[in-house]
């Protein structure tokens, strides 16, 4: 098959102890999923799970034992940070019960959902779509992926994050307001899921802004760690 232009190499991501890198086919995010974090965004209770995508090249890898570079984006002056557990599907398929969900799954890793909240809240005053807050350039830096065989209880895990050593965030994730099981149940009964999707599964309290020159660290118990400049 030939193209009027070369197409854009594979986005992926390095997974711990092989060469073999995980090829990147969707990024799926889900809204406010820790109580917490949905007081802090001014809503409460166990709410109906919702989802929004970001496209797959706005990944930034961190490697473990690197840090990424991440370019302060435009047309924001509050740029925030959300840490996250992210999961990396396997095998896909639609309707899939969260008993089964597991099997779905190849891996985890830690994950940021970078969020240009102004321009969010803007959009969100006005009933509009919200992407241009959500899915821009350099929005979604992701560590390397464990295997999910290597990863222990994910589900008993510790989540956090500091911003120029200062911690910001800190959670379990066993303090998801919808599960893993029930994220991916949710998520395949509106799409088929594929080899390849990421799943970003939400984040705890203590969202704030990061300027030029902050570092970033982010970890889940289990899994290799995120480093993060902004500048």
């Amino acid at each position: 098959m030939s193209h009027v232009f070369p197409p854009s190499p594979t986005v992926s991501v390095p997974v711990q102890g092989i060469a073999e890198r995980f090829p990147v086919h969707r990024i799926y995010c889900v809204g406010r999923n820790y109580e917490e974090h949905a007081k802090e965004m001014g809503f409460t209770g166990r709410e109906p799970p919702f989802f929004f995508l970001k496209p797959a090249d706005t990944i930034v890898v961190a490697p473990e034992g690197q840090t990424a570079h991440m370019p302060y984006p435009s047309q924001t002056s509050n740029l925030h940070h959300e840490i996250e557990l992210v999961v990396a599907i396997g095998k896909g398929g639609s309707n899939i019960t969260a008993a089964n969900a597991a099997s779905h799954i190849y891996g985890y890793a830690v994950g940021l959902d970078m969020t240009r909240r102004d321009l969010q809240n803007d959009m969100k005053k006005q009933g509009r779509p919200w992407c241009i807050g959500k899915g821009f350039d350099h929005s979604a830096p992701i560590g390397t992926i464990t295997p999910a065989a290597a990863a222990g209880d994910i589900e008993a895990a510790n989540i956090w994050l500091t911003v120029n050593g200062q911690e910001r965030q800190r959670s379990q994730i066993s303090q998801l307001i919808w599960n893993i099981g029930e994220i991916i149940e949710h998520l395949s009964a509106a799409w088929e899921l594929q080899p390849g999707d990421l799943i970003y599964t939400g984040t705890p309290a203590g969202v704030a802004a990061v300027v030029q020159g902050d570092t970033l660290e982010g970890g889940v118990d289990g899994l290799a760690p995120l480093k993060l400049q902004i500048g």
